[in-house]
């Protein structure tokens, strides 16, 4: 019994020095981005991309010698289960960084938590500024790197008259509040302005739609959206059956991309137009491979540990897009500050991560002293195949968190 006793101890020894080698010999970091609720459409592809480029990463021989290993948590679109998640990845799980949050309610949620528990968080999703924290690393588009571009084009194009349609949060509201500013700047009069914000995961809109048809009635009006999520679906099997298309008023979309476009009516949409970043169409050598590698990491085994579970919104003709291209970007970006540091210690990689260059498949990419990316920007006007076919590339802008400089800058 004695021997029996002593036995178990050592077994139970070996145990625990086994767990402690494979706790030093990894790194955790975390995935905070919502698998269910109404924003799982667009963000349960940022969850896949991040785990394809942590096997990616893996693979090479992971970040200073050690294994990613990723901890996903879902906040369910439910903003205030951000925070309370974030607290559980920092202080719980002790993760080295975090890469999550797609709209700004959920970001401007978790920021205390980061800032109060000196935690590192990626940000990949496009937002309004106005905003800069030494705890984020914000490798979205600004303001002035997708919505000023945007009207700039439509202005371009003959447009007068902007109907501005938006989810109701901070992000489609200080978007618009920018634009309205930037717009009048340009001459456009308050009364062919309109400004129209609906709640998340919304469903009627014929009388939205029927307010736009009467707004465009006289031409040369645009439709700029910030809905986000699948209220998306709603609004423009709507805007079809309502019988505008692009050509009548085209619409500019900041939160739809080739992914969301796996939902909507493709077909009748071909003609309205997106501003990103990057487009999966990019003819370049990075982005073949990109596109390539990720869709074969779709069929093949995980090296992660993580068990990899089907979205359920759909499986078949995975896309790429901006959001995901960013959220890829931005491991890189942290991997080659961590080990710049030669360290996972989050304010030795905050002073790593500024200058630190990445070329990816849309061009290479600078981060600045501003938390923000130097980046390409292109218009894409939609394809029938939910595609983007680039209509304008504008090349490297500096991503600007307020407005106040751009807007002055601009007269």
């Amino acid at each position: 019994m004695k021997n029996m006793f002593k036995s178990i101890l050592a077994a139970l020894a070996v145990t625990l020095v086994t767990l402690s080698t494979m706790a030093a010999e990894t790194v955790k970091v975390g995935v905070l981005h919502s698998l269910s609720g109404t924003m799982a459409i667009s963000e349960t592809s940022l969850k896949d991309i991040l785990l394809f480029t942590f096997d990616e990463i893996n693979k090479s021989g992971g970040v200073l010698g050690k294994m990613i290993e990723p901890v996903v948590v879902d906040p369910a679109s439910n903003w205030p289960l951000f925070a309370e998640k974030a607290r559980q990845l920092l202080d719980k799980d002790k993760v080295s960084v975090v890469f999550g949050c797609w709209t700004s309610v959920s970001r401007k949620s978790v920021l205390p938590v980061f800032e109060q528990l000196n935690g590192l968080l990626f940000y990949p999703v496009q937002y309004e500024g106005e905003e800069l924290s030494k705890n984020i690393f914000y490798t979205a588009e600004s303001v002035n790197q997708q919505a000023v571009p945007a009207v700039d084009y439509m202005l371009g194009e003959g447009k007068k008259k902007f109907y501005l349609l938006g989810s109701d949060y901070v992000y489609p509201r200080t978007t618009n509040k920018i634009l309205k500013q930037y717009l009048k700047s340009k001459g456009i009069p308050d009364e062919d302005i309109e400004e129209i914000y609906t709640p998340f995961g919304h469903t009627d809109y014929q009388t939205i739609v029927a307010a736009i048809k009467k707004f465009a009635a006289g031409g040369k009006a645009t439709v700029i959206s910030t809905l986000n999520g699948d209220t998306n679906v709603p609004f423009f099997k709507e805007f079809a059956n309502a019988g505008l298309t692009s050509e009548n008023c085209p619409v500019v979309s900041f939160s739809i991309s080739e992914d969301e476009f796996r939902g909507l009516p493709a077909k009748e949409l071909a003609g309205h137009l997106g501003c990103w970043t990057y487009f999966m169409s990019l003819k370049t050598a990075e982005n073949a491979k990109f596109v390539g590698d990720f869709n074969t990491w779709l069929k093949e085994p995980k090296v992660t540990g993580v068990d990899y579970k089907v979205s359920g919104i759909d499986t078949k003709g995975r896309v790429t897009c901006s959001p995901m291209n960013l959220s890829r970007m931005g491991v890189y970006l942290w991997k080659q500050a961590v080990e710049k540091a030669g360290s996972f210690d989050v304010d030795k990689v905050r002073v790593a991560l500024i200058g630190q260059k990445f070329k990816g498949p849309a061009g290479e990419v600078t981060m600045q002293d501003n938390h923000h990316l130097i980046n390409n920007v292109f218009i894409g006007e939609t394809l029938p195949t939910g595609q983007f076919k680039i209509v304008k590339a504008l090349g490297p802008v500096a991503g600007e968190p307020f407005s106040s400089k751009f807007l002055t800058a601009g007269k």
